[in-house]
């Protein structure tokens, strides 16, 4: 029998669109070079964010963001009623949160602030996240900071969230990271065994990493189920490669240095 054994987590990216210009991020590169993807960024139609929500495990989580800024959907506080039987996250910049503080306060569990190296917005961002502390008050969400790379970790303690450190990597993908990538001893990524990414078309993929020519498209959710692309041919033979120790087989892998779990900086 089918089912959605070992999924944890999906990332559905609402929007590709964004509002900020970090120095970090593969995107200036694909903007400059490949023009053809950059000219196709826009949001999840609502009804393909629908259907999604339909075929959702309860209590997996459900990460409201893959390329983009998801508070920039049009339709985002409707998008987050679809999953209330799930643990409801997001990454942010932090740019419009209190412009849609109403939207976010007491409909997420967990919002977690990018904070990058050396961003000539970091101040506006820390005050933006400070005012925004002043409004949701004890409500939820928790916030995590996501310290990207050589940031003042202080700075960011003394607003009582939890402090997540990362170490940057080359802004194309995930290699050439500043610190050796944590492996598990299983020695198999954790990402393939219980992630699904799906992009704002419905193309779903083996992880969200970075991966602007799709080279870790297992299914498109407009054609299949959830159910059939996780128990698909595709990804049952990208497993088997990772099990063997063959994950150079494997277009999206062969050029990857992550193995599913975050390194600190």
């Amino acid at each position: 029998m089918k089912c959605l054994n070992g999924l944890y987590c999906v990332h559905l990216e609402l929007t590709s669109r964004c509002n900020k210009i970090c120095w970090m991020c593969g995107r200036r590169k694909i903007d400059r070079e490949y023009p053809e993807i950059a000219m196709k960024y826009g949001e999840m139609d609502f009804e393909l964010v629908k259907k999604i929500a339909n075929q959702m495990p309860e209590g997996i989580v459900v990460q409201l963001h893959n390329n983009g800024e998801p508070l920039m959907y049009s339709k985002f506080g409707k998008a987050l009623n679809l999953f209330e039987k799930q643990i409801r996250c997001m990454d942010t910049n932090a740019k419009l949160i209190i412009e849609k503080a109403d939207q976010i306060i007491g409909n997420l569990d967990t919002l977690t602030i990018s904070v990058i190296e050396n961003d000539p917005e970091g101040e506006n961002q820390y005050e933006l996240v400070k005012d925004f502390i002043k409004i949701k008050g004890r409500r939820g969400p928790n916030l995590v900071f996501r310290c990207l790379g050589d940031v003042d970790v202080e700075k960011w303690k003394a607003l009582g969230g939890i402090i997540a450190t990362r170490t940057l990597h080359n802004p194309m993908g995930s290699f050439e990271y500043r610190k050796t990538p944590t492996v598990p001893e299983i020695g198999i990524c954790l990402e393939i065994l219980n992630h699904m990414a799906i992009d704002r078309f419905g193309r779903v993929s083996i992880c969200v990493r970075f991966d602007p020519k799709r080279l870790g498209v297992i299914g498109d959710v407009n054609e299949e189920s959830l159910l059939d692309i996780w128990n698909g041919e595709k990804r049952k033979q990208w497993i088997e490669y990772h099990r063997q120790g063959r994950r150079d087989e494997i277009p999206l892998c062969s050029k990857c240095d992550f193995w599913g779990v975050p390194t600190s900086s």
